[in-house]
């Protein structure tokens, strides 16, 4: 992280977009601040400011897929949130990842290419994600 332009990911290292979003991070030449929050952990404070500064409801963060989500009973209609809060706070795997803090905002950078919104300067290219699939090509250009 460099103290003009800090950088903090909420980072869930086995997920592959997160790991995407890490590995673009630290090519563009931050050293981000790495929370490892499935194993830290929520409070409740910090992570509805985080969600707030995002724009994101805790409904629109709440990981569907490969999270105790629906074993939970959260995707049934009628599920409040302070019901979702709960959850988060006691199996942090349900908050959506990763989310990037950065001064140009927060974002929930799904899919991975949306933190080149939120970072002054990019990786140089041709730069490919994990599976492969070009994100930036030699001239520079977002793909």
């Amino acid at each position: 992280m460099t103290p003009s332009f800090p950088v903090v990911i909420f980072h869930n290292p086995d997920c592959e977009t997160s790991r995407n979003v890490l590995r673009i991070i630290e090519a563009a030449g931050y050293r981000p601040e790495i929370a490892l929050y499935v194993q830290t952990g929520w409070t409740r404070g910090p992570l509805l400011a985080l969600l707030a500064a995002a724009g994101l409801s805790l409904r629109a963060a709440l990981r569907e897929s490969k999270s105790p989500a629906k074993e939970l009973g959260l995707l049934e209609p009628g599920v409040d949130d302070a019901a979702l809060l709960a959850a988060m706070l006691t199996h942090p795997v349900l908050v959506n990842r990763p989310l990037v803090a950065t001064p140009r905002g927060v974002k929930l950078c799904r899919p991975s290419e949306t933190v080149l919104d939120l970072l002054a300067t990019w990786p140089k290219g041709p730069f490919y994600k994990e599976d492969g699939a070009l994100l930036i090509d030699a001239d520079g250009n977002r793909h």
